[in-house]
């Protein structure tokens, strides 16, 4: 027997739950099946022995659809945010130093190397042109301004962010902005104000934020106002598209098996499960979105008693330059930015390991990566004892890689798009990998699929 729904959406995490609300309250009859037992995707916050504990990532920055969003479903009083003078670190000769956050800690920094400052003065009173060819991250900042500050600031940036290797990121795909910035204005510093005065969009204060119960309040709350629209363990198997334009989607959970005809089929799942299941449609969606690469980040978070500290942790943590030869990425001090996330008298923080620079160090077992943060980060901070808590959670494909190539790589997925009327893709690889990225795209996706569906 089949069912019809206006819009299915597959996939449960960030990017499906926001599409299919927002299709929901703008009346559409809507459906979300998600394959695995929960809904969030990567985004899950575990209580366990007094620690609250991130899964995936850790907060998120605050944006104007979000907070709308937030307003929605009644949970702005459970957002708090971190301070907003915690300052950050980054490792350098096997010391932490501060990060500039300013134009006048930049100029007096003693990490910043005086070729860096003259560059940045350049940038200011110059003008430069971008290459008409896609140009990595490390080729940008080397071009714009200096080696030291790729491996110092941007470098260890590109890990914390998209946990990725700036000699392959492309810099029109990971970070537009500066791309854009410096082709309407020769200068990035000009051109990023001339976009922010040209966008119309309102404007969130930056923030770093959260939940007083963690990231998963948001897609629990998802969750729970598409109720019985929502479902997991809900598998697709096929998709086939029928005479009259509308697609039949079979879906499996265990042995029971059930058809939907749909009109409109919103993907939200990686790259490599929406490839699998559009190449039915178009065998280069497969070609396309399946070799998108992932990078591998194991989540270790560990508990200390505060007294075995020799760092008291005033800050949001420290990145991590691959000169240094460790293997973490960088560490979030959790309960310095958030309360609750530890009980009286411990401390909670946060370190990852792997990435697309170090993917073997993922595969690691459990115990071997809880020995290995522990290693590295005594010394850094002083630890005299090990921890009194441990969590780790091994992400074999944490985050979509928006290597050279990937905007052209998109454009082309786009163009197959249109040829398949009904059918949007969602996801952290079109628009960026942070929540309120994915948000945005989502509630876009959303406006889109809506629009389609009234014609």
């Amino acid at each position: 027997m089949t069912r019809h729904v206006s819009a299915l959406v597959v996939g449960g995490g960030i990017s499906g739950l926001v599409c299919a609300a927002t299709l929901q309250k703008s009346g559409v009859e809507v459906e979300l099946v998600e394959a695995s037992p929960r809904f969030g995707g990567a985004i899950r916050s575990v209580s366990r022995d007094g620690y609250l504990v991130e899964h995936g990532p850790q907060s998120f920055s605050g944006t104007a659809a979000l907070r709308e969003l937030c307003s929605e479903l009644g949970l702005l009083g459970e957002i708090i945010e971190a301070p907003h003078s915690a300052p950050r670190f980054v490792l350098v000769d096997n010391k932490l130093r501060s990060v500039p956050l300013s134009p006048p800690a930049f100029f007096t920094s003693n990490l910043i190397d005086v070729a860096s400052k003259w560059a940045l003065l350049r940038d200011i009173f110059g003008k430069s042109i971008p290459p008409d060819s896609d140009e990595s991250v490390a080729e940008f900042v080397r071009r714009k301004f200096s080696p030291l500050l790729l491996e110092r600031l941007v470098g260890p940036f590109v890990s914390g962010v998209y946990a990725g290797d700036p000699e392959t990121l492309s810099l029109r795909a990971a970070f537009p902005q500066l791309h854009d910035a410096e082709a309407c204005a020769g200068s990035i510093v000009r051109g990023m104000k001339r976009l922010s005065k040209a966008r119309n969009a309102p404007r969130e204060k930056a923030t770093l934020q959260t939940f007083r119960q963690g990231n998963q309040t948001l897609t629990r709350a998802l969750a729970a106002k598409l109720g019985p629209a929502a479902r997991t363990g809900i598998a697709v198997k096929d998709v086939s598209q029928q005479s009259g334009g509308s697609y039949d989607v079979r879906l499996a959970s265990g042995t029971i098996s059930e058809t939907i005809s749909t009109k409109t089929l919103v993907i939200a799942t990686p790259t490599d499960v929406a490839g699998k299941l559009l190449s039915q449609l178009d065998s280069a969606f497969d070609e396309l979105l399946t070799p998108v690469e992932y990078a591998p980040v194991a989540v270790v978070s560990l508990g200390y008693r505060n007294v075995d500290l020799g760092h008291g942790l005033n800050g949001f943590g420290f990145l991590v330059p691959r000169s240094s030869g460790l293997h973490i990425l960088g560490t979030v001090w959790n309960s310095s930015l958030f309360p609750g996330r530890a009980p009286k008298g411990r401390v909670l923080l946060t370190a990852f390991v792997g990435g697309a620079t170090d993917p073997s160090a993922a595969e690691l077992s459990e115990s071997e990566l809880l020995a290995l943060v522990h290693r590295e980060i005594t010394p850094i901070l002083t630890i005299g004892k090990e921890p009194v808590f441990k969590s780790i959670t091994i992400w074999p494909r944490a985050l979509p890689q928006y290597n050279l190539g990937h905007t052209a790589r998109i454009a082309s997925v786009t163009k197959h798009l249109a040829r398949c009327n009904g059918i949007f893709l969602s996801g952290n690889y079109l628009r960026g990998p942070a929540i309120g990225a994915c948000v945005d795209q989502a509630l876009a996706v959303a406006g889109e699929a809506s629009t389609y569906l009234s014609t």
